[in-house]
């Protein structure tokens, strides 16, 4: 199964793909779709519907999962990066109803086994687990193919995280 996980952002959207057979993954690729500051709000939504789009066209993932967005300060950033979110979910739901979500705690417990576990340790177990000579950088996109792995994990429970 081929797998693409996404980690919100409007500034940076992090994207992942990977193949898993049972509690195998394999690394196929990896990186970020960006945005310019000082571009109008549509333009950034569009480039990111634009860039989701091309990541189907070029891994034609059968899952695509998302982290759910979690905000406890900032509002006005957290506004944008559902837009962002939005534009994303939107490209993919044009493509496949294949869309799943999951939460940073149990992103976190699928890769780490613990839910609390810090940044660094989840990206040194995702590391491990696609068997990469180094973290993958930036932190977005460490963060989405922690996402594509979750899903892996959850695979004979997805009923339970798609976007309905």
């Amino acid at each position: 199964m081929r797998i693409l996980g996404i980690d919100p952002g409007l500034a940076t959207m992090g994207w992942g793909v990977i193949e898993s057979g049972g509690d195998r993954h394999k690394l196929i690729q990896y990186g970020c779709l960006t945005t310019v500051a000082k571009q109008p709000m549509p333009q950034r939504l569009r480039t990111i519907f634009v860039g989701v789009n091309q990541l189907i066209d070029m891994f034609k993932p059968d899952d695509v999962a998302f982290e759910e967005l979690f905000f406890t300060k900032n509002v006005t950033t957290g506004m944008a990066v559902s837009a962002a979110r939005g534009a994303a979910l939107v490209a993919v739901a044009q493509r496949t109803e294949e869309i799943y979500e999951y939460t940073p705690m149990q992103i976190k417990k699928a890769v780490t086994g613990q839910g609390k576990a810090d940044k660094h340790q989840v990206q040194m177990m995702v590391k491990v687990l696609l068997r990469m000579d180094d973290i993958a950088r930036p932190d977005d996109a460490a963060d989405a193919l922690a996402v594509a792995i979750t899903h892996a994990h959850s695979i004979n429970a997805k009923h339970l995280f798609k976007i309905t």
